[in-house]
């Protein structure tokens, strides 16, 4: 839009002092022809804009001429350069927006201020993937997205983790939650709006947007459903209790085990292992992680754990019957 433009010349303008009309050309993806209109229609509203002749000349703004944000420090906009670097912006297609948001920010501090979040800008960068980061392919984000801005109703197909068949239900997108890089999605169930349930954007196997409406109540926090829904899964997940022993120079790495959780820790015993009270989800789990330190860990009870531990390795171990040998 071009009022969108016309701002993003003046944030220009105020953070670089001066720039040509191919700069403001390439910056804005506009013809010079149009960055001319542009000035125009700028000065027609009274703004103090005027080109400077010369080899290093350009369109600039008269001095001291500035918008100003009141109230806002330098830290606080600083802290805004975590947004650029977001996933959840990412995902959302809203990169360009956040960064043309930060530019008028930084246009409207003091000089002052202005150099002290540039410094920030120059000493900061951060990088939200991982390593081994593999994304959830999310190719139906943008509907839902707009569906819960507008309050249109939604036809999904859905296909949750336990089922081998897809779901298909009428539902009322309340809102989007972003955790870590995984997206789910809030909805009322169409016919039952007293019960809202959260759908795995990834999940979703089909999305149609109706032209039907909803009215989105007042009084629904999506931040409180979301800790409230978060708790009672948490509360729900299953607990095995068990007992290990783990090498010293093994512990740190178990004790942070993403599915271990450690109540009660002893000093140092025989063999200079620890000894330990946990809680894994489950026997398969517990089983798992235990078998991926090898001679490092130790089920110590209860026996179920400790059977099914020796029997996976009499098994493994019988893959390789000739090292013996």
């Amino acid at each position: 839009m071009r009022a969108d433009r016309l701002l993003l010349i003046l944030s220009l303008l105020q953070v670089h002092g001066r720039l040509s009309s191919r700069e403001l050309s390439r910056r804005l993806e506009v013809s010079s022809r149009t960055v001319h209109r542009d000035m125009e229609a700028l000065c027609s509203a009274g703004i103090p804009v005027y080109a400077e002749r010369g080899a290093s000349g350009g369109w600039t703004l008269s001095e001291g001429y500035r918008h100003r944000i009141a109230a806002v420090t330098t830290e606080e906009i600083s802290s805004l350069l975590l947004l650029q670097s977001s996933n959840v912006v990412k995902d959302l297609g809203w990169s360009t927006q956040v960064q043309n948001a930060f530019l008028k920010l930084l246009s409207a501090l003091p000089v002052s201020a202005r150099k002290g979040a540039e410094y920030a800008r120059a000493r900061l960068h951060v990088d939200g993937a991982g390593w081994h980061f593999s994304p959830e392919r999310v190719p139906y984000l943008s509907v839902v997205q707009e569906a819960a801005w507008e309050q249109r109703k939604l036809l999904i197909s859905y296909r949750s983790w336990e089922s081998d068949e897809d779901t298909e239900r009428v539902v009322h997108p309340l809102g989007l939650v972003a955790k870590m890089s995984v997206w789910y999605m809030v909805a009322a169930i169409e016919d039952a709006e007293e019960e809202i349930r959260t759908f795995r954007i990834s999940r979703l196997k089909k999305v149609d947007r109706l032209n039907e409406s909803f009215v989105r109540s007042e009084t629904f926090d999506l931040a409180a459903f979301w800790e409230q829904s978060t708790a009672r899964f948490k509360s729900n997940l299953p607990r095995y209790p068990a007992k290990v022993r783990i090498a010293s120079n093994h512990w740190r790495r178990f004790s942070q085990e993403r599915y271990v959780v450690v109540h009660h820790q002893s000093s140092l015993v025989e063999g200079e292992r620890i000894e330990a009270e946990v809680e894994f989800h489950t026997l398969e789990s517990a089983c798992e992680i235990l078998l991926k330190y090898g001679r490092h860990a130790e089920a110590v009870a209860p026996e179920q754990l400790r059977d099914a531990v020796s029997e996976e390795c009499r098994a493994a171990a019988s893959l390789y019957g000739s090292i013996g040998k």
